[in-house]
């Protein structure tokens, strides 16, 4: 299960990117958009077809995030890379995935919501998302900081 939720994560990841990478700006600009304006700002870069391409990789999206959070989940429960750690430290790397997955689900939930019309009265959702996109990308930039300095520590 392990390998097989990692390599759909990898899998995903990389049609997503491909899918994706004609965007410009790209989509990391309107996940750290944190008010109506920047959010805007980006929205109306895109030509409709942009807009439709956004809006139509969001359910792979959440494929994505189930896989990667059980893949972070299955890793640090299930592999030998973390058993000769401290518990906090296996704890900690049990869960990080995990929690970046539900803050990505709600930052696609938000998105799909704030690309569906315009919504620029609701200030408030757009600083929740970008928050929401920012927390993921910290979780996942955590653990794998965790896995390097599991491995790291392995070959000691």
């Amino acid at each position: 299960m392990l390998r097989l939720s990692g390599a759909a994560a990898l899998t995903l990841a990389a049609g997503i990117a491909c899918y994706l990478a004609p965007l410009r700006p790209n989509i990391l600009a309107l996940q750290l958009a944190f008010s109506p304006r920047a959010f805007a700002e980006v929205i109306h870069a895109w030509s409709a077809d942009d807009l439709l391409r956004y809006r139509a990789h969001l359910p792979y999206d959440c494929l994505l995030l189930a896989c990667y959070g059980a893949f972070g989940y299955l890793l640090a429960s299930r592999s030998a890379l973390f058993a000769a750690r401290p518990a906090a430290l296996r704890n900690l790397a049990l869960w990080l995935l995990p929690l970046a997955a539900a803050f990505d689900a709600a930052e696609n939930a938000f998105h799909w919501w704030l690309t569906a019309v315009p919504r620029f009265d609701i200030a408030w959702a757009y600083g929740v998302a970008a928050a929401c996109a920012a927390g993921k990308w910290l979780l996942l930039l955590g653990f794998w900081l965790l896995v390097l300095y599991a491995l790291d520590r392995r070959r000691d």
